[in-house]
């Protein structure tokens, strides 16, 4: 019998790619996706068709309503910033950073391990092109890990040993896609825009759609994304 992992899955290149490391390692993968006060739902609903295209054994959506909180471009009217050079991008943390989103989803994604009786929490952050954000460190996956073993009742009663696996941490956006596709990845069910429009195309300007066009450039593949526009790639 396979052992059971929850993914965090938000529908976009990272997460989709750990979705399918976590199946072809074994893994029976639960996809867990959030409604978190999120501007739109483009991306929940390419999580589920990318949940159903790798077999989940399950996928589930859970309710978290941080736009109470707002303080993001993602969750509040809050102008997300567009055709920003990768120097800019590279400098201090993005006003489309959610305040402790990664904490408050590995969280939740604990608690369904523990009930799950799952070891492994899978999540596709990422050091490299990491965007400033501070949740996508090493250090603060390993001082997660820590944490979650001194969290749950089957951690304290010797059932259960939590690992963060992070598999993307150390790989550039490039690496990654070539690691999806080696695995069958249709990267084209996927969705990474911040600002999609009412259609769901991605706009192809914002930080996330400049990321994943040059990550295309550079790997000499076509992007299957459908953008409202597509601008050149900026240095």
């Amino acid at each position: 019998m396979s052992k059971k992992a929850v993914v965090l899955l938000s529908g976009g290149l990272d997460s989709t790619t750990v979705l399918a490391i976590a199946k072809n390692d074994g893994f029976s993968p639960y996809a867990l996706s959030f409604r978190y006060g999120q501007r739109h739902e483009t991306e929940l609903a390419a999580a589920a068709r990318v949940a159903k295209a790798i077999g989940a054994a399950e996928h589930v959506i859970a309710e978290v309503n941080l736009n109470v909180f707002g303080g993001s471009a993602l969750t509040a009217q809050i102008e997300v910033p567009k055709q920003r050079t990768h120097a800019e991008m590279s400098r201090g943390i993005p006003i489309t950073y959610v305040p402790a989103r990664n904490t408050v989803f590995l969280s939740i994604a604990l608690a369904w391990a523990e009930l799950l009786e799952a070891d492994d929490i899978f999540v596709g952050v990422n050091a490299l092109d990491y965007s400033g954000y501070p949740d996508c460190r090493p250090e603060y996956i390993s001082a997660f890990e820590q944490m979650a073993n001194l969290a749950t009742k089957a951690a304290v009663e010797g059932r259960q040993r939590i690992q963060i696996q992070a598999p993307l941490i150390e790989l550039s956006k490039a690496q990654i896609i070539q690691r999806g596709l080696a695995l069958g990845v249709d990267y084209g069910i996927t969705h990474s825009c911040y600002d999609p429009g009412s259609e769901g195309r991605a706009c192809g300007s914002c930080d996330s759609c400049v990321l994943r066009l040059k990550v295309y450039r550079e790997a000499g593949l076509p992007d299957p994304t459908t953008y409202q526009e597509r601008l050149e790639v900026v240095a």
